[in-house]
């Protein structure tokens, strides 16, 4: 099923961007649960929201977001239902590195999060 006509409503996406609180938690594989909810860096790139996992794709939510593809996120005091989609184009990732390095510029963490270790764990979330 292709999720990419759904877009989140522009002014909550900029508003969960801007909070930088985003909590990503996947739904277990029972199907009923989620997981911990895990704080992560969140860009966003032509009204999509971009996340990639810090330790690549050996991450464990990343393992889950691939198999479940669903979840929920946490950000700017809201709860949305998503769906996570990782398989990327590869022509995004210069623009989403240069989210990282726009928003991030300061944090001793921006290296890793644009090394192609996280770039091979990138996660597009989209709204269910």
């Amino acid at each position: 099923m292709n999720h990419s006509s759904q877009k989140f409503n522009p002014e909550e996406l900029n508003q969960m961007i801007e909070a930088d609180d985003l909590k990503i938690s996947v739904l277990r594989d029972n199907g009923l649960s989620y997981g911990t909810p895990t704080w992560i860096w969140v860009v966003a790139i032509n009204g999509d929201m971009y996340v990639r996992a810090y330790n690549g794709v050996r991450s464990s939510w990343y393992k889950a977001a691939q198999t479940q593809k669903t979840g929920r996120i946490f950000a700017a005091g809201m709860v949305k239902e998503v769906v996570f989609e990782t398989d990327i184009a590869p022509e995004l990732e210069a623009p989403i590195d240069h989210a990282y390095k726009q928003k991030y510029s300061g944090s001793p963490y921006l290296s890793p999060m644009i090394s192609a270790r996280a770039r091979a764990a990138t996660v597009r979330i989209l709204p269910q």
